[in-house]
């Protein structure tokens, strides 16, 4: 939340125009950078008009929380109004959503999409984005788990006529989805006035409302299940909505006409790309369209499996590799769900690949052959294996090679790391993924980030944070070398040493060893926490608390990181692999160990220099058990 005030002093503050300023001082001090064009203008012509609003309503008491953030969610409400309910007397919010627009229509065939002259693609209509904020309140707002009937959602066009946007109503409205135009502008008022009363200060139901806990987040893997087999709804937003509507639509074309396309999907770590993929495949699956689900990952297909059809072997039978259509015939399927597609690689043969099955095509190739509507979702900053080469701009030309469109859909608000992008963005820039240079760590609500002087402070830490409830990982860089699998019942070797302290790797086959958990379940299975992590094993998964170790492999000199090749054990860096790729590649695992964690990441490094360049960075926090709050 970027500013809460009464109405009132809303309305104050934006007349001599200190409340601009505040704003944007408050979310440059929240995210690092400076808002967007279209958010400051937002601020200047949108919220003056809702304040307004409210104060013409009699309203005056009623608070405003500017510029919400969802829990556990980077995405952000324009305002939530927090009053009493004039009926019941209970504490009563209403979620707002504040659009420029003058026209909207909705997208033909699909009114929960609308297209605006402003924008290339569709965008989601507002009645359905604010009831989807509603939703989400209620699922991960303590305070509200108990009483739904306390949220309502209402989008306020207050640029537009009812003829330039009346047709966006088509959708199905209910307390939670309304839209008023500004000719609307005395039933808005009066819709106001029925949930907010002009009696009573809203500051304690604000107060209640931010003082609700999080829910934590249902994390992929334990949704999984519901998701496929009973169609147990994580509530999708904004772009999230786009991207699975985008998808069934070019589904249903399909199933009329002989219509191909290919759909990409981009995001982050956490910006829900598995789950819109988990939930496409359980609406096709329900309305009888072939379809399969695919990634380049073992450990990521056998925890689906596992998860996702622990009763049903049919269930298991949807979830494949990317090496699985070599043979497979063009369009025999209505849709692939390509997860993870950043792991796509040059060539589906290996050299396990049978005489008969080896082609020259490339994978991409194949994958995009073996259904009307192959669906790829996939994030660049995560390649970290020679090889992979799933790329928006190797994706299209492939699409283009075939003549088929291909529309691209960005996601930009993300739940890992408490949804915090701020810590993200600190991740990028610590490791020289984005420019600019590494910048010290600013504190939020969202994430928690400290620094351990030695891996046992570290595992101890994590530890008491298991003893509260929480699951914790332990991960590093491959930078130790990994011994053959013991004989059931041996105990497992000791690889990663650092002093005094040694614990195993993660198991490398299916099998469980010793109380180890196999390879493919040990970021799910509570028995995971005591052997180390590698990249491999930890991608695509999350955990309250990331453990991190940072190997020989990158080191802070002087003013730069380092990386050394030598340092590495990992086998698929070999002498064709080239420093650039190397020192890429060694970035991008650590980016990917640095943005597990949900709750909080604790990081070590095995080298004093670099551990004193965190320490610069991170601030005085210590990963001590006192710190455990």
């Amino acid at each position: 939340m970027l500013f809460r005030a009464s109405a009132k002093t809303v309305a104050a503050m934006a007349l001599d125009g200190a409340l601009f300023l505040r704003l944007t001082e408050q979310f440059v001090h929240m995210h690092g950078y400076n808002p967007g064009a279209s958010e400051a203008r937002s601020w200047e012509r949108s919220i003056p008009l809702l304040a307004t609003a409210l104060n013409d309503a009699g309203l005056g008491d009623v608070e405003v929380m500017l510029e919400y953030a969802l829990p556990l969610n980077s995405k952000r409400a324009d305002a939530v109004l927090a009053g009493v309910h004039p009926v019941t007397g209970e504490p009563s919010y209403v979620v707002v959503e504040l659009k420029q627009w003058s026209q909207a229509e909705p997208e033909e065939g699909d009114p929960t999409l609308c297209r605006v002259d402003a924008y290339a693609h569709p965008v989601l209509n507002p009645i359905e984005q604010v009831r989807r904020y509603c939703e989400y309140l209620v699922n991960f707002n303590g305070a509200l788990a108990d009483h739904p009937h306390r949220v309502s959602g209402v989008a306020y066009l207050h640029n537009a006529t009812e003829f330039g946007v009346g047709g966006l109503r088509a959708i199905e409205l209910d307390g939670r989805g309304q839209l008023f135009s500004a000719e609307g502008r005395g039933g808005f008022l009066d819709h106001l006035r029925a949930r907010l009363s002009d009696q009573h200060s809203g500051a304690g139901a604000a107060d209640e409302l931010l003082a609700g806990k999080a829910v934590p987040s249902r994390q992929l893997m334990s949704v999984a299940a519901q998701e496929v087999r009973e169609r147990q709804q994580f509530v999708l937003l904004d772009e999230q909505q786009v991207a699975y509507r985008l998808v069934l639509n070019a589904v249903e074309k399909a199933k009329h006409s002989d219509h191909k396309e290919v759909v990409v999907v981009t995001g982050g770590p956490g910006t829900g790309k598995s789950v819109i993929a988990l939930q496409l495949l359980g609406e096709l699956y329900r309305r009888g369209v072939p379809a399969l689900h695919a990634t380049g990952s073992q450990s990521f297909t056998k925890t689906m499996r596992k998860v996702a059809g622990s009763r049903k072997r049919e269930v298991q039978d949807l979830f494949k590799y990317f090496n699985s259509f070599m043979t497979a015939e063009k369009n025999s399927l209505g849709a692939l769900i390509c997860d993870e597609a950043h792991r796509i690689r040059e060539t589906s043969a290996n050299r396990y690949t049978r005489a008969e099955q080896r082609t020259n095509k490339a994978q991409i190739d194949e994958l995009i052959d073996v259904a009307y509507v192959p669906v790829f979702l996939l994030d660049e900053h995560q390649v970290v294996r020679p090889g992979e080469m799933g790329t928006v701009a190797e994706i299209r030309a492939a699409a283009e090679k075939r003549g088929l469109p291909c529309r691209v859909v960005p996601l930009d608000s993300q739940f890992r790391c408490g949804g915090s992008d701020a810590y993200l963005r600190w991740v990028v820039r610590l490791l020289g993924l984005e420019a600019g240079g590494p910048v010290v760590w600013d504190p939020d609500d969202r994430m928690r980030l400290l620094v351990a002087e030695s891996p046992e402070e570290m595992e101890e830490f994590l530890e008491a944070r298991r003893s509260h409830g929480y699951g914790a990982r332990m991960s590093a860089g491959y930078c130790w070398p990994w011994s053959p699998e013991p004989k059931p019942g041996a105990p497992l070797p000791a690889d990663v040493v650092i002093g005094s302290w040694a614990r195993p790797w993660n198991l490398r086959g299916d099998r469980a060893i010793s109380g180890a958990p196999p390879s493919a379940l040990w970021a799910t299975d509570p028995a995971g926490f005591g052997q180390v992590g590698c990249v491999y094993t930890a991608q695509g998964f999350e955990y309250d608390w990331s453990g991190v170790i940072i190997g020989p492999d990158l080191v802070w000199r002087g003013d730069h990181w380092v990386t050394d090749r030598t340092a590495s054990k990992d086998p698929v860096f070999r002498k064709a692999t080239s420093d650039a790729d190397v020192d890429r590649l060694i970035r991008n695992t650590y980016k990917v160990l640095l943005t597990r964690g949900m709750v909080g990441t604790v990081v070590y490094s095995t080298d004093s220099e670099t551990r004193e360049k965190l320490r610069e960075l991170v601030g005085v926090e210590r990963a001590v058990v006192s710190a455990v709050v």
